[in-house]
């Protein structure tokens, strides 16, 4: 009786001890590896593409949610209530949810996408001074946690 006892008690600190989770690491990478020359923020990407419609660049930034961690989809706060939808290239990688919060640096393609109110002006239906703001998404091939 006493050995069932202290097996079960073995048993459950040991299954205790194997749900805690550590902390992700500064420097922890997913994908490729992230060149940080010429990063920039994330709230000043809109302004640096201006026109274009997509660039290659290197930005940083604070991660809102993990939205779906097979994939690597997360949201990345780029001020203003402005938020950045990234996903990575290869849809092997894997996010943990303690990403949320936590500042990275994310390298790949930003693109402005576009929406069908972009081209009313051709129908006649505009309206002066309704700018909208065209949703940002990256296609992130390297990320690392700072």
């Amino acid at each position: 009786m006493k050995r069932a006892i202290s097996i079960i008690l073995i048993i459950l600190c040991h299954t205790a001890m194997a749900q805690k989770h550590t902390p992700l690491p500064h420097g922890m990478r997913y994908g490729q590896r992230v060149s940080t020359t010429g990063m920039m923020p994330a709230d000043k990407l809109e302004a640096f593409m201006a026109k274009k419609a997509r660039i290659s660049t290197t930005i940083t930034g604070r991660v809102l949610r993990v939205t779906k961690p097979k994939g690597g989809w997360f949201d990345m706060d780029a001020d203003n209530g402005r938020i950045i939808q990234v996903h990575f290239r290869d849809a092997g990688i894997n996010l943990p949810a303690d990403l949320k919060g936590r500042s990275v640096i994310i390298q790949g393609v930003a693109e402005k996408q576009f929406i069908a109110d972009d081209k009313q002006h051709f129908a006649g239906n505009t309206q002066p001074g309704n700018k909208q703001h065209q949703p940002l998404s990256f296609e992130a091939s390297g990320l690392m946690v700072l």
